[in-house]
């Protein structure tokens, strides 16, 4: 019964093997030989797991969703164990810990990092940490499709749109995610190309970007983008991982399709306009807007980038943006945008049907005629209340590690959305190499949480539970 979800690893496995090819070639080209052994291991390792994997027979039995959160949580556990293989054999010296943590960071999107000062790190081993968020996004967006039945069934009727959930089509909707998302990954690469960024940090941040990762080829991107048309750019750029990775499909075939098509994106639309539009209007006196815009776009597509400016006084509304989100098919995480309206909307309805019990409240989104029953609201509900229930666990053993309860606050939020440590939640120069071990494991089990969320943990324990 476990035989197609372990092909579904092998995939993965497989793109790990091509992306450690890619950097012995680049290592040979630019004569990087330092760590070039390394990336000869995590060819034959992921190779050898992919072709394994791929031979396992597969069942034509049904598939359990308990054995797709199974395949998921798997992934988030082993397959960076072969992306810290070239940080573990490297010349920097890194201890294991160090090294899965490094890997983890970048597999979950998250962008914490234990270098402290990448000037002095190889420049394939840079390109390899962007190739792990790259992946690791690649990873996210299939797991959504996997464990869709958990998350929300409205938006599996918006997605048949794109992709069949039919196992028998599951090898033609791999192919088609991963060539739109490789596509917006190498027009991501030629904008910033355009605009005068260094074809190496283009394609860092092309990988960081569609990604929803953290990991920056330098130290500060202000070594980077120096002028405001690239400020303004790469701020746009950002919103490829606010908004659904079909929106760009849903715009240039939007012929005879009508708004309900792609809703959600409207809904993103309004919001990011409101915010940019309260920014403009009360937070820009005192600094220039396209660094605030930077750090909107950054916050709201949970990447976390910004650029050294005096905005310490708006980290708690920054910190809210990453934790709402963006689209639910996106590689950003946070609770999610239109989740969140879905539930407010609900709860307003059921307030005002108690004073007007003779006026009847439609619980329909804006730009739809779904409406989302009940069901799907005790979901949004429960996301929340997980949220909180992780957010208070994290916070405490954060803070019984020896981590001030400021600083405990800030990277709960940050480690549970998967959204790096920036000037703009006032933790630039947060610490991670020299924290306890136990910590640092601590936050690997939550940046992966931060992904597949607290609930599939819930329903694997439940399944135990019964067995026994």
């Amino acid at each position: 019964m476990f035989g197609l979800q372990i092909r579904f690893l092998s995939f993965f496995f497989g793109i790990i093997s091509i992306l450690s090819f890619f950097n012995i070639i680049y290592s040979y080209y630019l004569n990087l030989y330092l760590n070039l052994n390394t990336y000869y291991y995590s060819l034959i390792v992921s190779l050898i797991i992919s072709i394994l994997f791929y031979k396992i027979k597969i069942t034509k039995k049904k598939i359990l969703i308990f054995d797709k959160i199974l395949t998921v949580f798997l992934g988030y556990l082993i397959i960076p164990l072969i992306l810290s293989i070239p940080f573990y054999f490297s010349i920097y010296n890194l201890t294991f810990i160090n090294s899965y943590f490094e890997a983890i960071s970048g597999f979950t999107s998250t962008g914490f990092s234990i270098f402290e000062n990448i000037k002095h790190v190889d420049q394939s081993l840079i390109l390899w940490r962007s190739s792990s968020q790259w992946i690791g996004g690649l990873y996210f967006l299939f797991s959504i499709i996997l464990l869709i039945d958990i998350y929300d069934e409205n938006f599996k009727k918006t997605l048949t749109n794109f992709i069949s959930f039919d196992s028998a089509e599951i090898f033609k909707q791999t192919i088609k995610i991963f060539l739109l998302y490789s596509v917006l990954t190498l027009i991501i690469f030629i904008i910033l190309n355009i605009f005068s960024i260094r074809a190496f940090n283009s394609l860092n941040l092309a990988f960081t970007l569609i990604s929803s990762g953290g990991f920056l080829p330098v130290n500060d991107l202000s070594n980077i983008i120096k002028q405001n048309s690239q400020i303004i750019v790469l701020s746009l750029l950002m919103l490829t991982s606010f908004f659904s990775i079909f929106f760009s499909y849903n715009l240039t075939f939007f012929k005879n399709k009508n708004v309900n098509f792609f809703y959600e994106d409207l809904h993103l639309i309004i919001y990011l306009i409101f915010i940019v539009s309260i920014f403009f209007l009360f937070f820009s006196f005192n600094s220039d807007f396209s660094i605030n815009l930077l750090s909107i776009t950054s916050s709201i597509s949970n990447i976390g980038f910004s650029l050294k400016s005096n905005n310490e006084n708006l980290t708690f509304i920054f910190l809210i943006l990453v934790i709402i989100g963006g689209s639910f098919f996106s590689t950003s995480s946070g609770l999610r945008f239109i989740k969140i309206y879905s539930l407010f909307k609900y709860s307003i309805n059921q307030i005002l049907s108690f004073s007007r019990p003779k006026n009847i409240f439609m619980n329909k989104l804006l730009f739809t005629k779904i409406n989302f029953d009940f069901n799907e609201i005790n979901k949004y509900f429960l996301t929340i209340l997980i949220f909180i229930i992780s957010f208070f666990i994290l916070i405490s053993l954060l803070t019984l590690s020896g981590i001030e309860f400021e600083k405990s606050f800030k990277l709960a939020i940050l480690t549970l959305m998967n959204t790096v440590n920036s000037s703009i939640y006032g933790l630039a120069e947060f610490d991670f190499n020299n924290l306890h071990f136990m910590t640092k494991y601590t936050l690997i089990f939550f940046m992966i949480i931060g992904r597949i969320e607290l609930l599939t943990i819930l329903v694997l324990i439940k399944k135990f539970l019964l067995k026994n």
